[in-house]
C-alpha cells in the first residue's frame, strides 16, 4: 500500500499562510512539495505549470487566468516555467490585504527567487523542502541502509529499490532541467562531472583539481557546481566565520541534498557494497549534515551550519549555530567508539568552551566521554530542535 508522508513543514506553511499573500515552496524535483501545499491547503484549486496547455493558456491572457482565482487562491506548481506570472500576481495581491491567497512551488531555486526579488519582495514566505528526514520516514533501518537509500517519498512510498528510482531518476533530471537551466551539449560529460562531485562529497572543493579530472575549464566546472546548487542536487558548506586566527580554510566543502543520489552516482547497489566502499566515511557524514539542515529548515529557520579546519589538518565536520548556542558535531560511520575520535572536539574546547559537542556514530555508543556526547544520527533532530523556536512559530 502506497502511504502519504506527513511533514514537519505543515506547521510553518499554515503559519506563513496566515502572515504572507504568498508562500513559495523550494526543493528538488520529487521532495514531496506540490504533496505538502495539497496537505496544508487541501481546499486550494491545483494548477500545474508544467502542462504545455496550461502555460499557453496563462500566456494567452495572464489577467484573465488570475481572475479564475482571485477569491478562491490557487497552488501554482513549478511556477519558474511561466517567469511573467511574477510580476501579475504582484498586482493581484497589492489588491487586497488578504494572506495566504497563492502557493507556489518551484524545483529551481534561483529562478523563482531571481523573479519573486524583481516582483514580489516582502509579500512571499519561503519553505525549502528536502527529502524525507529521520522523524519523518520513522522506519527501523541501519545508518548505512538510510545512506544508501536516501528521502525521496516516491522511493520510500512504492517501496522501490534505489537501483530502480536513482538512475532514471538522474536521466531525467539531466535532460530536463539542465537543458532548462542552460545550454550544455555533452550531457554525458555533465553526467560524468556528477559522478566526479559524488566521489569528492565530504571534500574541499578544488574548482582546478575537479576540471582537469573531467576535461573541462576551470570556469565551466564553477558554471556546473552553480547549476547543481541551483537545482538542489549539492550544497556548498562555507568554513565557520569566527576567525580564531590566520591560518583557517577558506575553500567551502560540497555536499549533496540526499546521499540515494550520490550512492547511484558513484555505483553502489546495496548498503553492503556501501559497508566497504571508499566513501562511505564521507557519505554518512554527509547523511548527518542533510539531517541537521532539515531539522532546521522543516521549522522555518535558517540554517546556520559550517565546518572548521585549521592548516594542521584540525577539524570540526559540522558547527551548528543558534541562538548563541554552538553545536559541534563529528562524524564516524563505524560502530566502536575510540579515544582518537575525539582529540579535534577536545581540541576545540579551548577554542569553544561552552558548545555542546557531540560524535555520531553508525551504531548506538554507551554513555558520553567528558563533555562530548556519544550518538547516532537518528538522535540529531531532537538535539538541534531542542534549542529551536517550535515549527509554528516564524
Amino acid at each position: 500500500m502506497i502511504q502519504s508522508y506527513k511533514r514537519t513543514s505543515i506547521a510553518v506553511a499554515q503559519r506563513y499562510a496566515q502572515i504572507y499573500p504568498i508562500l513559495s515552496i523550494f526543493g528538488p524535483h520529487q521532495s514531496g512539495k506540490t504533496t505538502l501545499a495539497k496537505q496544508s491547503f487541501p481546499g486550494y484549486p491545483y494548477v500545474s505549470f508544467e502542462e504545455i496547455d496550461i502555460q499557453a493558456d496563462f500566456n494567452q491572457d495572464p489577467r484573465q487566468f488570475l481572475a479564475k482565482y482571485a477569491e478562491s487562491g490557487a497552488i501554482f506548481d513549478e511556477a519558474q516555467h511561466v517567469p511573467a506570472l511574477f510580476s501579475y500576481l504582484q498586482g493581484v495581491v497589492d489588491a487586497s490585504d488578504a494572506t495566504g491567497r497563492f502557493i507556489l512551488t518551484s524545483s529551481q531555486n534561483f529562478l523563482l527567487n531571481q523573479n519573486i526579488g524583481q516582483s514580489l519582495a516582502g509579500r512571499v514566505g519561503f519553505i525549502t523542502l528536502l527529502p524525507l528526514s529521520i522523524p519523518e520516514l520513522d522506519t527501523k533501518k541501519t545508518s548505512l541502509e538510510r545512506v544508501f537509500l536516501g528521502g525521496y517519498p516516491r522511493l520510500h512510498k512504492a517501496s522501490m529499490s534505489p537501483n530502480e528510482f536513482y538512475p532514471s531518476y538522474i536521466s531525467s533530471y539531466i535532460e530536463r532541467d539542465v537543458r532548462q537551466l542552460k545550454n550544455i551539449v555533452n550531457l554525458s560529460l555533465f553526467q560524468t562531472f556528477m559522478q566526479l562531485c559524488a566521489g569528492r562529497a565530504g571534500q574541499l572543493l578544488n574548482l582546478n583539481s575537479l576540471a582537469e579530472d573531467c576535461g573541462i575549464s576551470q570556469t565551466t566546472a564553477q558554471d556546473w557546481i552553480s547549476i547543481l546548487e541551483a537545482s538542489f542536487i549539492v550544497f556548498l558548506l562555507k568554513p565557520y566565520h569566527n576567525n580564531f586566527n590566520k591560518r583557517l580554510t577558506k575553500m567551502p566543502k560540497l555536499y549533496f541534498y540526499d546521499t540515494g543520489v550520490a550512492a547511484s552516482l558513484l555505483g553502489i547497489n546495496s548498503a553492503e557494497q556501501l559497508q566497504v566502499h571508499f566513501a562511505k566515511g564521507s557519505l554518512f557524514e554527509n547523511f548527518g549534515i542533510t539531517e541537521v539542515l532539515k531539522a532546521r529548515l522543516n521549522r522555518g529557520l535558517r540554517p546556520q551550519i559550517y565546518f572548521w579546519r585549521d592548516s594542521l589538518g584540525r577539524e570540526i565536520d559540522l558547527i551548528d549555530e543558534w541562538g548563541g548556542i554552538q553545536h559541534l558535531f563529528e562524524f564516524k560511520s563505524g560502530f566502536t567508539f575510540n579515544t582518537s575520535d575525539a582529540k579535534n572536539l577536545e581540541y576545540f574546547q579551548k577554542l569553544m568552551p561552552n558548545a555542546h559537542k557531540f560524535l555520531v556514530y553508525g551504531a548506538p555508543q554507551m554513555g558520553g566521554y567528558g563533555t562530548i556526547g556519544r550518538i547516532t544520527v537518528e538522535d540529531l533532530d531532537a538535539i538541534i530542535t531542542k534549542d529551536s523556536p517550535k515549527p509554528h512559530e516564524p
